[in-house]
């Protein structure tokens, strides 16, 4: 899930060119640079590992191109970096996108079956063979930079945005990314969309006056509550055991070494 290499972000003083500055007054508070959000490249990284520990159980994200199996989560294969679904459209818009890109493809021949399985856990024209053709099109650079952009355009970035609308700091974009990533934004109760609106009658994100740290429990909360009405879903420790620690610790800058669990496995991401 692209590898950046993590560094920490040193604050570099700069002032425009021409005179020499004024000293500052003896009482003036030190300069400190706003906090990169999700979508700065390290941060970003750290995303991918997080999401991979509870999706794969790996924080080696690249080595995800290739995954597709059924889970019995009703949502037929689940496949790649994000857990693209055949039977929830976005392993469709991924095969079409790729073929757009590159006609031919060995995976270009199941688009009719992707679309008559769409909203379904059908395997019905994918089977015995795609399972195989997805593990030799993960080979593609092509295939794997469709991974990437699509993960992009239907859930990083629209969480970031959100996120950022509503004054939440990194820690909380990632959570946003996390839930939109498990529970898509369509228009049922647990959508993405429905566990921002729960959080908000309990709380006030920043941008409305909030506090952030109270918004971002109420947040959690409401995914918990989402996960528990989903058999699929109902292990929470990716909110419990990570998520909520490195809120508990005020991390709101999502700032390594971060230590957390997932389905009682640890996992650490050094400084």
């Amino acid at each position: 899930m692209v590898g950046a290499t993590l560094v920490a972000g040193s604050l570099a003083l700069t002032q425009t060119a021409g005179a020499a500055p004024a000293p500052a007054p003896a009482s003036a508070a030190p300069a400190v640079s706003a906090a990169a959000g999700l979508d700065d490249p390290a941060k970003k990284e750290i995303a991918m590992k997080l999401v991979s520990s509870a999706e794969n159980s790996s924080l080696d994200w690249k080595s995800q191109y290739s995954y597709i199996e059924d889970i019995d989560d009703g949502r037929g294969y689940t496949a790649g970096i994000i857990g693209f679904c055949s039977g929830t459209g976005d392993m469709l818009d991924l095969v079409e996108l790729y073929t757009q890109r590159k006609p031919g493809n060995v995976l270009a021949k199941y688009l009719p079956a992707l679309r008559e399985v769409d909203g379904s856990d059908s395997h019905a024209g994918l089977d015995p063979n795609f399972t195989k053709d997805w593990k030799k099109a993960a080979q593609d650079s092509a295939f794997q930079k469709a991974q990437n952009d699509e993960r992009d355009r239907v859930y990083f970035n629209p969480a970031v945005k959100q996120g950022k609308a509503d004054g939440i700091g990194t820690l909380g974009q990632f959570a946003y990314y996390d839930a939109i990533v498990m529970h898509g934004d369509g228009g049922d109760s647990t959508s993405f969309s429905n566990i921002r609106k729960r959080a908000l009658t309990k709380a006030k994100p920043p941008a409305q006056g909030g506090n952030e740290v109270t918004y971002l429990h109420a947040f959690l909360d409401a995914r918990v509550w989402a996960m528990k009405q989903e058999e699929a879903h109902e292990d929470t420790s990716r909110v419990d055991t990570a998520q909520r620690v490195f809120l508990n610790k005020k991390n709101l800058n999502l700032n390594p070494p971060l230590d957390w669990k997932v389905y009682g496995e640890s996992f650490h991401i050094g400084s």
